[in-house]
């Protein structure tokens, strides 16, 4: 009598039992997710102290420890005046809020690339960072300052949160709005808004000019507590409403028409979302100036090991883009001690020889674009 034949998986391979002997493709690609999630959670765990400890003055990682125990009251002994001045008024905040953006940036990236259908998509492409970019260009040019240290801030994520709302609003058309005029019409306003800023720039003094230039180079080197505070509200709206939309996501990947069929509304669903990444974007940039290729590269990597399911994607590009970025500040800072370099120049210096590889085996997996 031929004995049973053992049934194939769902993915209609051999489960552990049959001939292969080991799990299935369906299985290994169930538990990557949480592998990567517990891999970024260790590696931040392992970062924060290492970065809280390197710097100009070097407090030793142990120290680091004690401090933050002693803080939570959970053991530990008080630092020295000095070392625990700058950790907890210069490196801890500074920390904070390149988790906090790295995490804006790698969210408001996979649902930029989820909501248009297309690999290419970050943040800037609906106008929030130029439009932010504006908004602080115009404040530092024309010596604005009624809210103080504030100003520039304020008005940068106003004008971005504005811009990407103008967008929006051009590009509906019969009470629908397509992706390829959303994306047509962000580019026309990224270069509307370039031409303000070259026009903000010609006019200004010297001094206003070099302070532009920092700030659209992207840099967290003026991190404060109230920053992290004024970040903090937005970020965390962003990141808590994002997953909530990861299934509607995978409908939405399907096709719009299949997407409707299946129940969901594409228009109010392109709305919300395009506002939650408006929001996590212009916190982002108002208080560390532009800071690219988080929002695009983070969510490519994480799709290459993962697969395209947003339910890991989207918490998952969160936690990457606060890993990236704050890796990426604390070579910034140290790479050139004792100067800083604009972080925004060092992820755009990694972030494009990595994205044009990217491209290259894309179009080579696939054997062309055509």
């Amino acid at each position: 009598m031929d004995k049973p034949v053992e049934p194939p998986g769902a993915d209609g391979s051999r489960t552990a039992g049959g001939r292969d002997g080991g799990r299935s493709p369906a299985g290994r690609r169930r538990t990557t997710p949480y592998l990567l999630t517990t891999g970024l959670v260790l590696a931040l765990l392992v970062l924060v102290p290492v970065a809280a400890g390197i710097g100009a003055y070097p407090v030793p990682t142990g120290d680091v420890l004690s401090s933050v125990a002693h803080r939570l009251g959970l053991g530990g002994d008080a630092l020295d005046r000095v070392p625990e001045s700058v950790l907890w008024n210069v490196r801890f905040p500074r920390i904070v809020l390149a988790l906090l953006i790295g995490g804006a940036l790698g969210c408001a990236g996979a649902l930029m690339q989820g909501v248009f259908g297309n690999p290419l998509a970050e943040p800037g492409v609906i106008g929030v960072s130029s439009g932010a970019a504006v908004g602080a260009v115009a404040a530092i040019a024309l010596g604005i300052d009624f809210l103080g240290n504030w100003t520039v801030s304020a008005l940068a994520f106003a004008a971005g949160l504005a811009t990407v709302l103008l967008v929006y609003a051009m590009s509906r058309s019969g009470g629908r709005t397509e992706v390829v005029t959303l994306i047509l019409t962000g580019i026309a306003v990224n270069a509307f808004a370039g031409a303000l800023i070259g026009l903000f720039i010609f006019f200004a003094d010297t001094a206003a000019v070099n302070q532009i230039v920092f700030w659209q180079l992207g840099s967290l080197a003026q991190a404060t507590w109230p920053k992290v505070l004024a970040v903090l509200p937005c970020a965390a709206v962003g990141l808590v409403v994002a997953p909530l939309y990861a299934r509607k996501l995978d409908l939405l990947a399907l096709g719009e028409r299949p997407a409707r069929h299946l129940g969901v509304d594409v228009e109010r669903l392109r709305i919300v979302l395009v506002l939650v990444i408006a929001l996590l974007t212009a916190a982002a940039v108002s208080v560390s100036g532009i800071i690219g290729f988080v929002g695009l590269v983070v969510p490519h990597l994480l799709r290459m090991a993962a697969g395209p399911g947003h339910r890991f994607l989207i918490p998952g590009s969160a936690l990457a883009g606060a890993l990236v970025l704050l890796a990426a500040d604390l070579g910034a800072r140290t790479v050139a001690e004792p100067a800083e370099l604009p972080i925004g120049v060092l992820t755009a210096l990694i972030g494009s020889p990595f994205f044009f590889w990217l491209l290259r085996r894309t179009r080579r997996k696939q054997g062309g674009w055509a």
